[in-house]
C-alpha cells in the first residue's frame, strides 16, 4: 500500500478535512495517475453531507479526475508514464455482461464500482478524486486528448458524458429541436455538446439572469419558465429536452413542449417522486425516459467530441482548503459554472 495525502469527510456536519489514505500497491493491469485537478460534482456535496443516506465515513469524494501517469503495471497496454489521463464516475465493473461487452459500463448487472463510498472487489471502501495519487485498472482510464485543458476537462468526466450520453442517445443533430432545462454545472456544458452537435438550441431557464451566456455557449434561444406565455409560445416544439434540475418540475407543463415522437430525459434527481397525467404522453406519442452517465468507449468518444469542438467546461479553479467554501456556493448557485480543485495543493 501506499500512502498519499487527501482531503475527507469524517461526518456530515463536519468540514473536510486533510489526511492521508491508502492506495493499493499497482497490480500488473493497474496505473497509477498524479491528480492535477479535481472538479467539484453536486454529488460529491451529497455524499459528504450524507444527504442521500449511505456515506461510509471517513470518504474522500471526487469523481472528476484528470491528472498524468506516474506509473503503469507489467500489463498495460493502453496508458503509458506521462500520458494526460482521466478517471470518472466509476472504477470497476464485471466487464463479463452483457452491458459491460457492449461499453454500457454503467449499467453492469453486477453493480459497476463507483470511484468513492463503494466497495471495490478487495473488500475496501473506494477513495476518489480529492486526492495526490489514484490507482486505477486500466479499462476506466481515459486519455485526455492535447486539444483539452486539463482544468477544463475535469467536469467533463461527470457533467459532459452525462449530458452527451443522452444527445448521442436520442440523435440530438442537425434538424432536431433540443431543450435543456437549467443551465447550471450539468447544463452549461449540455448547451455546448448539443449546438456543436447540429442541434438547434433552447434554454429553458428559471429567470432570464444567463441568457447572454446561454446564447455564447450556442443556443438560439433562451426562455424564463417562470414566465407562462413560454409554455404557450413553445407548445408542441421539441424533439428532445433534457432536464438537468433535480427539483420535481409540473411534468405535464414539460411533456407538452415535446413534437411527436419527442423526448423528455431526467437526469436530474428530484427529492420525490414524478409525478404527471397519463394523457401528457399518449398526446404525440411522448416518452419520458431517464439516463446516467456513459460507458467507457462513449466517454472517451465524448472526450474526442469536445477537443475537436473546443468545448470544456466553465470554471473556477480553487485550492483544496477552500473546498468547504466552494460546497457552501454550489449549494447557493453562487458559481458559474463549476469548481474545480488544484490537486498540486493537497
Amino acid at each position: 500500500m501506499t500512502t498519499v495525502a487527501a482531503y475527507a469527510a469524517t461526518a456530515a456536519d463536519s468540514p473536510l478535512v486533510k489526511t492521508t489514505i491508502e492506495r493499493r500497491e499497482l497490480g500488473p493491469l493497474d496505473v497509477l495517475i498524479e491528480i492535477r485537478y479535481a472538479g467539484i460534482c453536486h454529488s460529491d456535496i451529497h455524499t459528504a453531507r450524507n444527504e442521500w443516506g449511505g456515506t461510509r465515513y471517513p470518504v474522500v469524494p471526487g469523481h472528476e479526475i484528470v491528472g498524468v501517469v506516474s506509473a503503469v503495471g507489467s500489463d498495460v497496454t493502453r496508458h503509458a508514464v506521462g500520458d494526460r489521463v482521466g478517471v470518472g464516475c466509476f472504477v470497476d465493473s464485471c466487464l463479463e455482461c452483457e452491458a459491460c461487452t457492449s461499453g454500457d459500463e454503467q449499467y453492469c448487472t453486477e453493480r459497476v464500482t463507483g470511484t468513492y463510498n463503494a466497495v471495490g472487489r478487495d473488500g475496501e471502501v473506494t477513495q476518489g478524486g480529492y486526492s495526490t495519487h489514484i490507482v486505477v485498472t486500466e479499462h476506466f482510464v481515459l486519455k485526455i486528448p492535447d486539444g483539452l485543458a486539463l482544468d477544463a476537462a475535469a467536469p467533463l468526466l461527470c457533467a459532459g458524458i452525462t449530458l452527451y450520453s443522452p444527445l448521442r442517445h436520442w440523435g440530438a443533430g442537425p434538424g432536431r429541436k433540443v431543450a435543456v432545462i437549467g443551465m447550471g454545472g450539468l447544463g452549461h456544458v449540455g448547451v455546448k455538446i448539443a449546438a456543436a452537435m447540429g442541434a438547434e438550441v433552447t434554454v429553458l431557464g428559471h429567470s432570464l439572469a444567463k441568457r447572454e451566456d446561454g446564447l455564447r455557449f450556442g443556443a438560439v434561444d433562451y426562455r424564463a419558465t417562470t414566465d407562462p406565455q413560454t409554455f404557450v409560445d413553445l407548445r408542441d416544439t421539441f424533439d428532445l429536452i433534457v432536464n438537468t434540475v433535480s427539483v420535481n418540475l409540473d411534468m405535464d407543463a414539460y411533456l407538452s413542449l415535446l413534437a411527436r415522437n419527442g423526448t423528455l430525459v431526467e437526469l436530474g434527481l428530484p427529492e420525490h417522486p414524478l409525478t404527471l397525467r397519463a394523457f401528457s404522453l399518449a398526446r404525440n406519442r411522448r416518452s419520458l425516459a431517464g439516463s446516467m452517465v456513459g460507458g467507457i468507449p462513449q466517454t472517451q468518444e465524448m472526450l474526442d467530441f469536445c477537443a475537436e469542438h473546443g468545448i470544456g467546461a466553465e470554471i473556477e479553479v480553487v485550492p483544496a482548503d477552500r473546498i468547504d467554501e466552494a460546497y457552501d456556493r454550489v449549494v447557493a448557485s453562487d458559481v458559474r459554472y463549476r469548481f474545480v480543485i488544484d490537486a498540486t495543493t493537497i
